[in-house]
C-alpha cells in the first residue's frame, strides 16, 4: 500500500510539474510520505481489529439479517479510518495558523521568499494527507476482506 500511495501522491506532484522530478526533491517528499503514512496504517489496522472485536456481535447480527460482510462491517470501517485521518487532517488545517512545519520554517531560515516556503510547505501537507489517506485506505480494505471467510462469517479471534 505504501508503494500504491507513492505512485500515486508522487505522479500527480510532479505530473503537474509542482516540483521537478529530481533525487533532491524526492526522496525528502517520499520519505515524508512513507513515515506518515506508517503512523496512519498502524492506527487503522489497530482500529480495524479492535473494531471487529469489540462490536463483533453487530457485525454478526448484520450477517445474520442479510447483509454482505462489507455492509456489515462498513459504519465500524467508516470510524477506524476517522481515528486514524483525523490528527493528518487536523495538522493540515492548522499550517501556518498554529504550528510552522520543517520545510516552511527551514526555507524561510534559508532566505527563501515566505510565499514561496508558505507554498511548498502546503504542497508537502497536500502530499502527505493524499498519501495516508491512499494507504491507509488500500490496507483497510485488505485487512477487512482478511477478517471475513469467502461465505461472509466473521473470523476474528475473540
Amino acid at each position: 500500500s505504501f508503494a500504491a500511495a507513492a505512485a500515486v501522491t508522487l505522479g500527480v506532484l510532479f505530473g503537474l510539474g509542482v516540483f521537478e522530478p529530481t533525487g533532491r526533491a524526492i526522496v525528502p517528499m517520499a520519505g515524508v510520505m512513507v513515515g506518515n503514512s506508517m503512523t496512519a496504517t498502524v492506527v487503522a489496522s489497530r482500529r480495524i481489529v479492535a473494531e471487529a472485536r469489540d462490536h463483533r456481535d453487530l457485525v454478526e447480527a448484520r450477517l445474520a439479517l442479510g447483509l454482505s460482510s462489507r455492509d456489515a462491517f462498513a459504519p465500524h470501517l467508516r470510524e477506524a479510518l476517522r481515528t486514524a485521518l483525523v490528527p493528518q487532517i487536523e495538522t493540515t488545517k492548522a499550517v501556518g495558523i498554529i504550528a510552522l512545519p520543517g520545510a516552511m520554517t527551514g526555507l524561510i531560515l534559508a532566505g527563501v521568499d515566505p510565499v514561496d516556503a508558505v507554498r511548498v510547505q502546503v504542497a508537502v501537507m497536500y502530499l502527505v494527507l493524499g498519501s495516508v489517506a491512499t494507504t491507509t485506505s488500500v490496507m483497510a480494505i485488505g485487512l477487512t476482506r482478511g477478517l471475513f471467510s469467502p461465505d461472509h462469517r466473521l473470523v476474528v479471534p475473540r
